[in-house]
């Protein structure tokens, strides 16, 4: 008998006995369903972090920061080199015919959180152009707020986590009370908390004198190496473009590491109590077919055949266990909110992720058969001679 007419036979075999051994199955399956499905929500939420941070991007706006550096965090930029962005062909202009351009820097301020403990945020200082610039920017309530005044907008994110952001609200900061004047809505993201204000009012009050970054409309998507190219012919600017995609990402990129660091570690876990559990179950199958598999062996049943069949069993029971564990995942976490170190955002389990899942579960099932495999292939033909 050829190797695949006997691995078929013994396959067959093998998936016939299953009903009888429904509990050690049971067992099987429902260990890699909780390893899947750990896995695949804990890993929902990086792929949730990613789609929140690039939910406002758009191709067709870019950042230009100091160059030689990391972030704009870390960017400086002083006025004069601010003004000089706006000039730059690339930019688009608005209905007056005024480049779209916002300067703007960052300062950290403390809030109070509902939960009762005290945070730090930034509070962004920009110049007039915000409304053109960010077109998904929605008030809900109030207005924006005027240059030259000590008066603030917050995103309705901010309302949620924190006191003292509601319209009519006034906080205490550098420079005296600011009042808060609008809340606001960013498109369809749940976001962190955002803040705005003028720039040349937070600079006065904050003892700044750069700005971190201009952050650019371009007329088209094309537009970018047009202005990359006219920032590259003026070495005296030092400057750097880059797509407000890539500088998304490398914003979220710390949140996303920590996120898919956990979840490779807690699923790690779960995927090795898996593993075992499943070879416990596999030796007991194996165990209670001792002499069906000595006497196999006595007929002429190649070992290999038998490793083969025995590991190919172990990845079909690893199979409902995926597709279990992946659909629990997404009837439970699917649109799921969380808010981890103070951004807010909705866990996505998306295809890919079912498919990681079930690429899981095919690795346990293949470890955990391994070595019930082997021990199946060496039961002495003694145990079927003697049953005999």
């Amino acid at each position: 008998m050829t190797f695949m007419k006997q691995f078929s036979a013994l396959l067959r075999m093998n998936l016939a006995g299953l009903p009888s051994r429904i509990g050690l199955v049971c067992t099987i399956i429902i260990g890699v369903a909780c390893a899947v499905g750990v896995l695949v929500s804990m890993l929902a939420m990086g792929v949730g972090a990613w789609r929140e941070a690039m939910g406002t991007v758009r191709a067709d706006r870019a950042v230009v920061m100091s160059a030689d550096l990391p972030s704009p965090n870390q960017s400086r930029l002083t006025k004069d080199v601010a003004a000089s962005i706006h000039d730059l062909p690339g930019i688009r202009r608005n209905a007056k015919g005024e480049p779209i351009a916002v300067s703007a820097l960052g300062v950290f301020v403390q809030a109070r959180a509902r939960d009762g403990g005290a945070v730090g945020f930034p509070i962004f200082g920009v110049t007039p152009g915000l409304a053109d610039y960010m077109p998904e920017l929605k008030l809900t309530s109030g207005r924006l707020f005027q240059p030259g005044l000590r008066e603030l907008i917050a995103s309705n994110k901010c309302t949620q986590q924190f006191t003292g952001f509601r319209v009519g609200d006034e906080r205490p900061m550098r420079g005296g009370e600011w009042v808060v004047v609008g809340n606001f809505d960013l498109g369809q993201t749940e976001g962190s908390c955002a803040v705005y204000g003028d720039a040349d009012t937070i600079m006065s009050a904050f003892g700044r004198t750069t700005f971190s970054q201009v952050a650019v409309m371009l007329r088209t998507e094309e537009s970018f190496g047009e202005l990359a190219r006219a920032i590259r012919a003026d070495p005296a600017l030092h400057l750097t473009v880059k797509h407000q995609a890539q500088v998304a990402e490398e914003d979220n990129r710390q949140l996303s590491g920590i996120l898919n660091f956990v979840s490779y570690f807690v699923g790690t876990i779960m995927a090795l109590a898996a593993t075992v559990g499943a070879a416990n179950s596999l030796y007991a199958i194996v165990d209670g077919r001792r002499r069906e598999l000595a006497t196999l062996r006595a007929l002429g049943f190649d070992s290999v055949a038998i490793v083969a069949s025995v590991l190919l069993e172990s990845i079909v029971l690893a199979l409902p266990g995926a597709l279990l564990g992946a659909l629990v995942a997404w009837l439970l976490f699917d649109g799921f909110l969380a808010s981890p170190l103070g951004t807010s955002f909705r866990l996505a389990v998306t295809p890919p992720l079912a498919l990681l899942g079930l690429g899981w579960a095919l690795a346990i099932g293949l470890f955990s058969g391994l070595l019930p495999a082997v021990r199946a292939s060496r039961v002495p033909v003694t145990d079927g001679l003697r049953a005999t």
